[in-house]
């Protein structure tokens, strides 16, 4: 995540913020910008952008629900934001918990928007495109004999709002022996199941993937119950966790998220001039760099900038009294299918290689607050 500044008095704001601390500005922030506008919201509930011109925005409709900060352009005939648009199940609110359950929830579903929209990546609705897009529905579990497992169906992913529970995603992860169970892990995770539908299926790329991640025909079911009776003792040798291990798609899964990891993490670790003078044991000093989308390959950079950064995020963890954030081992086998990743993406992004996306014919759709 990048450095984001009030556009009116150039106060340092962050992503989640609603109001610059300095000069009061109403903030919200732009998608097509990638930006933390600066506001004056007049009595008619008109927003008029401070700072410098640029496009004219109001604000996404959940702004008023508490759950967004995002802002819609004024020439669009949507009522909610790129992110909020694609949520089309929230829990029921007469539960008062359920209310900062669904804000941490699109909270994380933003930062997760951001890093793909950064990385060009496209995020269609299934408003728009019921073929190809995402639809988020967030479920609570009402019944303990129907379980809501958090998952991923043909562009349709679901997460139990328990997992917006600190304290009970903790309880679940302590149960599982994860080392790491965090919300925004859980949409990074889900959201490489759709692009792999996108990018990877039916794709040139499906020999060089089966090569690295193995053969996905192997049947998904018995594969996980495999898994769960007797998980790989070897794993680490060759997976970035244990999970990881149970089937190819979820090797990629987990990848996928990893790779998300990295490129925010360095981003943030670059955007804050990080400079580490003992980033490797006699070595020289490192200046953290983001992650170039353009090159070729990311090998080096995964080595030799986000290893040593991953060490000094734990190293403070720990310092902290904290356990740490970044508790995996990225070996050889790792670093090719992390390479593996950013190529697609690239390619993906650049048009070198076609995407599963079905082209939808225009319609314009005034969407209306998701169902509850």
């Amino acid at each position: 995540m990048k450095l984001f500044n009030c556009t009116h008095c150039g106060n340092r704001v962050f992503f989640e913020n609603l109001r610059c601390e300095a000069c009061q500005s109403t903030l919200g922030f732009s998608p097509e910008e990638q930006a933390m506008i600066a506001f004056t919201v007049e009595p008619d509930g008109t927003w008029n952008r401070l700072g410098a011109d640029g496009l004219a925005y109001r604000p996404c409709t959940n702004t008023a629900e508490g759950v967004c900060n995002w802002m819609v352009r004024t020439d669009s005939p949507h009522a909610l934001c790129t992110s909020c648009r694609t949520t089309h199940t929230i829990p029921a609110l007469s539960n008062p918990n359920n209310r900062a359950y669904w804000a941490r929830l699109e909270t994380a579903k933003r930062r997760l928007f951001f890093t793909l929209l950064e990385l060009g990546l496209p995020v269609p609705n299934k408003a728009d495109d019921p073929a190809n897009g995402l639809s988020f529905e967030f479920l609570e579990e009402i019944d303990t004999s129907v379980r809501v497992l958090t998952g991923h169906d043909e562009g349709v992913i679901t997460l139990n709002i328990a997992e917006a529970d600190d304290a009970r995603r903790e309880s679940i992860r302590l149960s599982m022996h994860e080392p790491y169970r965090t919300l925004l892990g859980h949409f990074r995770h889900e959201i490489g199941h759709y692009y792999w539908d996108r990018l990877v299926r039916g794709t040139n790329w499906i020999d060089e993937y089966r090569s690295l991640f193995g053969d996905e025909s192997v049947d998904y079911a018995t594969a996980l119950q495999q898994h769960y009776a007797s998980p790989k003792a070897d794993w680490a040798l060759n997976y970035i966790s244990v999970y990881a291990s149970s089937h190819p798609w979820e090797d990629w899964a987990e990848t996928w998220a990893h790779y998300l990891h990295m490129v925010d993490g360095l981003e943030t670790a670059a955007s804050w001039g990080l400079h580490l003078d003992h980033a490797l044991h006699a070595g020289p000093p490192l200046d953290v760099f983001p992650v170039d989308p353009d090159s070729e390959s990311i090998m080096a950079a995964v080595v030799e900038q986000w290893l040593p950064v991953s060490q000094f995020i734990n190293a403070m963890d720990r310092s902290l009294g904290s356990q740490d954030s970044y508790p995996f081992v990225v070996n050889e086998p790792v670093v090719a299918k992390l390479d593996f990743v950013h190529r697609v993406v690239r390619a993906a992004r650049t048009g070198a290689s076609p995407m599963n996306f079905l082209v939808p014919a225009p319609t314009e759709i005034a969407d209306t607050a998701p169902a509850a």
